[in-house]
């Protein structure tokens, strides 16, 4: 077993997973829901990340995706099913991902050996990903792989990001933080989504996130103005090396060169992406 650098599957991550990611903030995805007859982003995005499940009902998918609130979640689920089947949405999905990203990274790109290179070397560390106690990871790897290279980049980016999530969903269970703490905890860490955007996409109110902050003040991780303490920092950084050794398999499985070849790839189509405008300019911070 090849042994990587410290931190090199997160780092690869993320170069992937942002790109992944475009779909869901991509106009064209609801362009394509839309067609089917479903106008409500929070009902698109349900059935677009949720369709691999099957036509679940409400308690599944906030299981699965962990930082929803189950009162969103139920207001589209199941219903949404009867206006457009799982397959229905998948495909829909796919189409999105395809107009998406030929829009931000280009032709040219789109076209290029590179992004087949990047394609192989992410299905080949996929191949390291492992079903048990991941639900999310595991419905979208019984889908086939697209042919098109971009396209079995996306793929192969969507199999790597559930593995990751739903290692990382274990993690938070085990740190004791429920939903809206773990949004909290991480929005202060810098990094994270912008709570005016959590609430808005996730189904939490003001309030809830003002209690769980109270919360965590009370644990010790949040100080009077809502930073990190040295104890949130600690804890933090756990939780990331934790989904760290739940995810290591794909990564070695691709070894060190492939890893550092893939998060070289990664980046650059993620750079040519991101100065296409891939990501709302509000989406991240603390504000």
């Amino acid at each position: 077993m090849t042994t990587l650098p410290a931190r090199a599957g997160r780092r690869c991550h993320n170069a992937l997973n942002p790109l992944h990611s475009t779909v869901y903030f991509s106009p064209d995805l609801g362009k394509e829901f839309a067609e089917l007859g479903i106008d409500d982003p929070n009902a698109a995005y349900f059935a677009a990340r949720g369709a691999a499940l099957g036509a679940v009902g409400p308690g599944t998918v906030t299981a699965a995706f962990y930082n929803f609130n189950h009162d969103l979640v139920a207001r589209h689920l199941p219903a949404v099913w009867s206006v457009a089947s799982p397959q229905a949405a998948l495909d829909a999905r796919l189409r999105a991902a395809d107009t998406t990203l030929r829009r931000l990274l280009g032709e040219e790109i789109i076209a290029s050996p590179e992004l087949a290179e990047a394609a192989g070397l992410a299905l080949r560390a996929a191949e390291a990903c492992t079903r048990h106690a991941r639900p999310l990871y595991a419905a979208h790897a019984d889908l086939p792989v697209p042919e098109q290279p971009h396209l079995a980049y996306w793929h192969a980016g969507t199999l790597l990001r559930e593995h990751r999530g739903d290692g990382h969903v274990a993690a938070l269970l085990a740190a004791g933080l429920d939903p809206v703490e773990a949004l909290v905890s991480h929005t202060a860490t810098g990094k994270g989504m912008n709570p005016r955007w959590i609430l808005t996409t996730r189904g939490w109110r003001r309030s809830d996130w003002e209690e769980a902050t109270e919360r965590l003040r009370g644990r010790g991780i949040l100080d009077a103005e809502g930073e990190l303490t040295d104890a949130g920092v600690a804890l933090r950084a756990e939780l990331e090396d934790v989904t760290d050794r739940m995810d290591l398999a794909p990564y070695e499985h691709l070894g060190e060169q492939g890893v550092a070849r893939l998060t070289e790839l990664g980046r650059g189509f993620l750079f040519t992406a991101a100065s296409a405008g891939a990501f709302p300019a509000d989406l991240m911070g603390k504000g």
